[in-house]
């Protein structure tokens, strides 16, 4: 995705504004700025976000993704969480998985 048609998607912190938007090419050159790569791992992170988002209409808060990060590894999955997405779960990961900024987060 060309950056300059990506930054007329996005707010001023770098979120998607309409999530309906989002794609896995959009997600890719997000997580490139954050300097991650994608792997199956964050995958399986931002499509279950993506899912909860789509069936609840409300972000997933970090406690639901390591609950069901949990329920796919067999590791700390709060650690994990945060292995995967090292400035945090509002900070990168919703950002990758295309949701708005958050008002008030629980980190989990």
């Amino acid at each position: 995705m060309e950056a300059d048609i990506l930054n007329t998607l996005l707010d001023e912190e770098g979120y998607l504004i309409d999530p309906a938007q989002w794609n896995e090419s959009i997600a890719q050159e997000l997580a490139k700025r954050a300097d991650i790569t994608l792997e199956e791992e964050h995958w399986d992170v931002i499509r279950f976000m993506r899912e909860y988002y789509a069936e609840h209409g409300i972000i997933a808060d970090a406690r639901h993704a390591i609950k069901h990060l949990a329920a796919h590894c067999d590791c700390d999955a709060r650690n994990r969480l945060f292995e995967l997405f090292p400035y945090g779960y509002v900070g990168q990961a919703c950002r990758i998985a295309g949701m708005k900024r958050p008002r008030a987060w629980s980190t989990g």
